[in-house]
């Protein structure tokens, strides 16, 4: 009898053994607030398998818009944030949801649109000539509208510009309060000029009658970064394993992984970490 309950004792202790193990590997992930663009890219889809073969930590994305990707870490929904709107992350940081910000990468924004070239811009390098452009000629225009980092890069070159596109909104200018490529979509079902980074453009599929018309102005570098979760905010956030993470795509190998993501020999982010 004594013998049966040291074996039935074990039998438990292992069990419990097993569920602690289990439970300990599926804490071992965390959420990574992103956006569209690292996801639609198809950057994620090459790197995280990367990183999770090394570090044994799952990544689980949440795409959204810079802002709501924001809005998301404030909540403390995530253990990580990689955006690109940089005055919105510093913003980010100041009222203390972040820790630090990295810069991790860049590409750049580019104008598409029609062959047709209603606004006749094409093969122009000003951005801002161009969007005075489309609004005199009171061409198609399809926005993100969806608080993302296109869309405020968007947004600050109508500032620029001394454009209110609002003013044409339901003619001209459509907000699509979509992703960029749900948006890059209805630009080609419409034949409409729309903003795109450079890396969602170059893995966009169904591009239709649309074309890259403007691109090389300064004012359309598109820096990302990445930032963790402030756990005095948000106790429960996995601070080691978002910063193993964070560590990982601003050291070299890391760096060296978001260079060689490639589509037809394009290059689609370019790594730019301090020191990397």
């Amino acid at each position: 009898m004594a013998m049966r309950r040291r074996i039935w004792t074990a039998i438990v202790l292992m069990v419990m053994a097993g569920a602690a193990a289990g439970t300990h590997a599926a804490e071992r992930f965390i959420t990574v607030a992103s956006t569209t663009s690292t996801e639609q890219s198809g950057l994620f889809g090459y790197l995280l398998p990367i990183f999770e073969k090394k570090s044994g930590i799952q990544v689980r994305v949440v795409a959204l818009g810079t802002g709501q990707a924001l809005d998301l870490a404030r909540r403390g929904d995530a253990e990580v944030v990689f955006v690109h709107d940089k005055a919105a992350e510093e913003k980010f940081l100041k009222e203390g949801y972040g820790v630090r910000r990295f810069d991790v990468m860049y590409n750049d924004f580019i104008l598409v649109g029609p062959k047709a070239d209603p606004a006749k811009i094409a093969g122009g390098k000003d951005i801002v000539a161009a969007l005075h452009k489309i609004a005199a000629a009171h061409a198609p225009f399809a926005s993100r509208g969806d608080r993302s980092g296109t869309n405020a890069a968007e947004l600050r070159l109508w500032k620029i510009a001394g454009i209110d596109p609002t003013s044409g909104k339901g003619s001209w200018y459509r907000e699509t309060g979509s992703g960029m490529g749900p948006t890059l979509n209805i630009a080609a079902a419409m034949n409409a000029y729309a903003l795109s980074d450079r890396g969602t453009w170059l893995a966009f599929k169904n591009r239709g009658d649309l074309d890259i018309v403007v691109q090389g102005d300064q004012r359309l570098f598109n820096q990302y970064g990445v930032m963790l979760v402030n756990p005095a905010k948000h106790p429960h956030v996995k601070k080691e394993l978002g910063q193993t993470f964070i560590d990982w795509l601003i050291s070299p190998e890391g760096q060296k992984a978001i260079a060689g993501y490639k589509i037809g020999g394009d290059q689609l982010f370019f790594p730019d970490a301090k020191g990397s």
